[in-house]
């Protein structure tokens, strides 16, 4: 398990179709996935529900990235890779120059060491009450400018940010991200008495963190302000909430049948 944790930090970026220097984010840095959006982030507009739908994550200070080419029409505008994230099928990534170190020469892999479970612990009680944020994992922000931007954090962003990017930064790959626990075709009582503290209850859109025997915590968009953002909840009380909407599975499906399933993952190598 350790070995996984390792080598998520230290994928190897992709190959860029031409030859281009490397650059280091100096602070946390947002990342896009359009070139306008990374030139304009400051007035961006939010959908119905209050998001930046363009944010695609907030990069660690010290995420190394491959400059693809700069925008043709800003150059300080970038389109970038990084072996820190991977987007969804057909995502670009784009960024603005501002908080980066440029080198020819390829950095060392930010160091991502993996937090123990009382200091991840309290680094996501710490959070309750801060608001849901679209692609957001640096909980106090980003400036740009003379604005705060990004405040708060998304569901895996919750979890990205308080294991110090050790953890895939999307469900999508959540859901297959350290071990299974067999929980297919059990009832909630019996769910319950397998959970371990920081289980992840996750599914291809949504992760719940399991805190101890009683609680769970997670980031809740709420479109209609009543009651969204990080928040603890009773597990048993999400686990039968989440049961009746979904059934349990061990493993995550490669089909449509995802669709209506959650797994549970055990992922903290000090947890047995």
């Amino acid at each position: 398990m350790r070995t996984l944790l390792i080598t998520f930090c230290i994928l190897m970026l992709p190959f860029a179709a031409v030859a281009a220097p490397f650059a280091v984010a100096r602070e946390p840095v947002p990342v896009f996935n359009t070139a306008a959006a990374a030139r304009t982030q400051a007035v961006l507009k939010p959908d119905r529900c209050g998001q930046v739908r363009e944010l695609e994550f907030i990069a660690l200070p010290g995420t190394v990235f491959r400059i693809i080419a700069p925008d043709k029409d800003y150059p300080a505008v970038l389109e970038v890779t990084t072996g820190d994230y991977q987007p969804p099928r057909g995502t670009r990534l784009y960024l603005s120059d501002v908080l980066l170190e440029m080198t020819l020469d390829k950095p060392l892999p930010r160091d991502c060491t993996l937090p123990a479970v009382a200091e991840i612990d309290r680094q996501l009680r710490g959070a309750v009450g801060l608001p849901y944020i679209w692609g957001g994992n640096w909980r106090t922000g980003v400036q740009s400018g003379n604005k705060l931007l990004f405040q708060g954090l998304d569901c895996s962003g919750l979890l990205y940010e308080v294991t110090n990017g050790s953890t895939p930064r999307n469900t999508e790959q959540l859901v297959r991200f350290g071990r299974a626990v067999s929980i297919e075709g059990k009832e909630v009582d019996e769910v319950l008495k397998m959970l371990q503290p920081l289980d992840l209850l996750v599914w291809q859109g949504h992760v719940i963190i399991v805190l101890d025997r009683d609680s769970a915590i997670e980031s809740i968009l709420d479109c209609d302000n009543k009651g969204g953002g990080v928040r603890i909840t009773p597990l048993r009380q999400r686990l039968l909430q989440l049961m009746g909407q979904r059934k349990p599975a061990d493993h995550w499906p490669d089909n449509k049948r995802g669709s209506s399933v959650f797994v549970v993952r055990r992922w903290h190598p000090s947890i047995p």
